[in-house]
């Protein structure tokens, strides 16, 4: 996915059903966003077409149904879009993004056990770099 083609909340939904699936129909898509999101099956269908000319999605027929398949992968958009936004809201800073998040709500003690193991590993991480940290 290009790096300026943030996908809308609209198209973020519709990525996580083909990511969750693998691939899907327009109908299966419409069938399963309808369950949560008042929406008729002709938008969803032109949404996959605006999605496909993003390159967030492709194509392959089976008969005459297109089926239709998520481009990027789940874990890249996921980075992007934190990128994005700790960029164009917090201005790199991540200790303030992180200070947000916990704002929100109070983390899991297993949240806060995996929190603790991703600031071991980015210490380990900064001292192998060379000019890093001793």
């Amino acid at each position: 996915m290009p790096k300026e083609q943030t996908p809308t909340q609209r198209e973020l939904e519709i990525l996580k059903i083909l990511w969750c699936r693998g691939e899907a129909s327009v109908r299966e898509v419409y069938e399963e966003m309808s369950r949560s999101t008042p929406i008729v099956q002709n938008t969803v269908q032109a949404f996959l077409r605006t999605m496909e000319e993003k390159g967030q999605v492709r194509h392959r027929l089976q008969g005459r149904t297109f089926i239709y398949a998520p481009v990027p992968r789940h874990d890249e958009t996921r980075k992007h879009m934190v990128s994005r936004l700790l960029q164009r809201v917090f201005d790199g800073a991540i200790d303030q993004l992180v200070q947000s998040a916990l704002s929100l709500r109070q983390p899991t003690e297993r949240e806060l056990e995996q929190l603790e193991q991703l600031i071991q590993q980015a210490r380990s991480a900064g001292r192998k770099k060379p000019g890093g940290p001793a």
